[in-house]
């Protein structure tokens, strides 16, 4: 009896923390998932109707914008991020490696894939249920495994789509933070341009310093405050509905998308470009998976987020009916004056929380490129004993404050940085539309039917979004296909150094029947102690070896091959960590271990 209820308080402990982990999660996600999504109403408004749809500023015009942002925000976001593409994650991470580390783990599809000889010795991977491939599925695989140029073209898509999340990172803090702080001007009319640049700079300068302190800590501290931001817009649009245009609500019709397009025309495409802007960070939501799960993004996102963002747009936009000469600072005008510095104060503090959303994002994707051979080796600093995804990347993080800086210094114009910010976002999601393409017909072995609806649904939304930010090149847009150039080059010179390199070492790898032949003393002395000599090549004796036998008239009585081996899967279960093997008869006492 005694044993039942220890059995049974135990059961009751270990769902009690499994709760309690399960709510928390979504409190810290607040602080680091949704930060960059929730900011974007301070100037969402401000960047579409700064170009070209200026002149439309009746209700049919104003309707119309918030009804592209109501269903934008339904479409990407809700539909395709939380419904769909959480569900493909890798093993709990996210982002675009993570869809490509799925297509190279069920398939041939990937180069990567077939770089690592280690993997040979055991599995390491959660055995799964075997799945018959679909006649579709069968034809994708064998299609990319016959054609070596096909899974080039897919390796460097995914890298496109990983350097323009990286430069997401640069490129979210020089728009949101200088946009929060600019509000001292509706306040404090003759304040100068450059003291907001000052502020904007000292603020972003203060938020990459904390980022040592890890996302465990940062979270905690960062989610109150958006919290109270979502409070605050929620509040603040319910007031604005009421208070001057209760009609806005009728906006959720698609109808009022027809009568904008009808008034405005070709103007009314070139606006998609900003209205892109109330989406972006939602790719972080897949991004950030990581660091947090799926359910409790999922939580967060539908049961909060999502409700927040909808009546903040509403109310803004009711105050724009209203106001129509206030389009350039809506947002903060539209803030009753008895609470208008705290929102202030609160909208700046917001924006710091919403760069960290990208950040974060940010060293995720380098850490799985890192992993698969796709970038140059950084020091990875885990912040979190719980999460293994939450990490800090020093070097990036001070690179990443310096590019701001630069950015944020050369261009002084939010509406500039915003036309190459949405050119950078759209981009990212439609890549992820493309691998999800993949993943449902050789992954979940669905119907091509159902690949085909998927990218059909959101592959046209962001073509057409894409087009219209691809219109704004010569306004700003040049700058992350600069960034995204210079990344993409050194990921590819850097995976092509790398696979040269191994490459190489495998065709001149010592065979370990030509080792035996050399005898139990190899002509050689043997001196006391242990030897590590590393080695890419994890089925043989590397070269190298060759050369330290030529060259040294001595080397240890115990010598060991060290192979660090990258596998596809974002952690390696504790039991599975090492593998260690004797090379040769026992006399020779060498032996290989390879770390994974």
């Amino acid at each position: 009896m005694s044993m039942e209820s220890k059995t049974c308080s135990t059961t009751q402990v270990s769902r009690l923390k499994s709760c309690r982990t399960t709510l928390c999660l979504p409190y810290q996600s607040f602080g680091v998932v949704y930060g960059d999504l929730c900011t974007s109403p301070i100037y969402v408004y401000k960047s579409i109707f700064s170009g070209s749809l200026f002149p439309y500023r009746e209700d049919h015009e104003i309707f119309g914008v918030l009804s592209l942002i109501f269903w934008t925000l339904t479409i990407i976001p809700l539909l395709k991020y939380a419904v769909f593409v959480l569900g493909a994650d890798d093993n709990g991470e996210g982002g675009t490696f993570a869809l490509y580390s799925l297509l190279c783990r069920h398939s041939r599809m990937g180069i990567l894939n077939a770089t690592n000889e280690a993997d040979k010795h055991e599995s390491i991977e959660k055995a799964e249920e075997p799945v018959e491939d679909t006649g579709t599925s069968l034809l994708i695989k064998q299609f990319f495994e016959k054609h070596h140029s096909s899974q080039v073209v897919l390796l460097l898509v995914v890298l496109l789509g990983t350097s323009m999340v990286i430069g997401d990172g640069i490129l979210s803090s020089t728009m949101s933070v200088p946009s929060a702080v600019s509000g001292l001007q509706v306040k404090v009319t003759d304040l100068h341009d450059n003291c907001i640049l000052f502020f904007a700079c000292t603020i972003l300068v203060g938020l990459f310093a904390l980022q040592h302190y890890g996302k465990h800590n940062v979270g905690f501290l960062f989610a109150p405050i958006l919290i109270c931001w979502l409070i605050c817009i929620t509040g603040v649009g319910i007031y604005n509905i009421y208070h001057w245009n209760p009609c806005v609500l009728h906006a959720v019709s698609p109808y009022c998308i027809y009568n904008f397009f009808k008034k405005a025309g070709k103007d009314g495409w070139s606006s998609h470009g900003g209205i892109v802007l109330c989406i972006k960070g939602a790719e972080a939501m897949y991004a950030d998976l990581g660091h947090f799960s799926k359910l409790s993004i999922r939580i967060g996102f539908t049961a909060v987020v999502y409700p927040c963002l909808v009546l903040a747009y509403m109310g803004e936009a009711a105050y724009l009916s209203k106001h129509r000469m206030n389009l350039q600072s809506s947002f903060y005008k539209a803030i009753p004056d008895a609470v208008f510095w705290p929102v202030f104060i609160i909208a700046t503090l917001a924006t710091v929380v919403g760069s960290q959303a990208i950040i974060s994002a940010t060293f995720s994707v380098i850490n799985q490129c890192r992993a698969l051979t796709c970038f140059p080796r950084v020091k990875i600093i885990h912040t979190s004993k719980q999460i293994n995804g939450q990490i800090y990347i020093p070097e990036i993080n001070w690179i990443l404050m310096l590019l701001c800086l630069v950015v944020l210094i050369g261009f002084r114009d939010t509406n500039t940085i915003g036309n190459a910010y949405g050119l950078a976002v759209i981009t990212v999601m439609f890549v992820t539309t493309c691998l999800m393409f993949l993943i449902i017909i050789t992954v979940w072995n669905r119907s091509l039917f159902l690949a085909l609806l998927f990218v059909l649904t959101f592959g046209s939304v962001e073509l057409l979004y894409f087009s219209a930010c691809l219109a704004k090149v010569r306004k700003g847009g040049w700058l992350p296909l600069l960034v995204s150039a210079v990344i993409l080059s050194l990921m590819s010179i850097w995976h092509y150094g790398t696979w040269k390199k191994q490459s190489v070492e495998f065709e001149n790898k010592v065979s370990l029947d030509s080792f035996i032949a050399l005898g139990p003393g190899l002509g050689i002395t043997r001196v006391p102690g242990i030897g590590l000599i590393y080695s890419n090549v994890a089925s043989s004796i590397p070269p190298m070896f060759a050369h330290l036998v030529a060259s040294f008239p001595a080397f240890h009585q115990i010598l060991i091959f060290v192979t660090l081996n990258h596998v596809m899967i974002p952690k390696v279960p504790g039991d599975k960590r090492f593998h260690v093997s004797r090379i040769g008869p026992p006399e020779f006492r060498f032996y290989r271990c390879i770390l994974r």
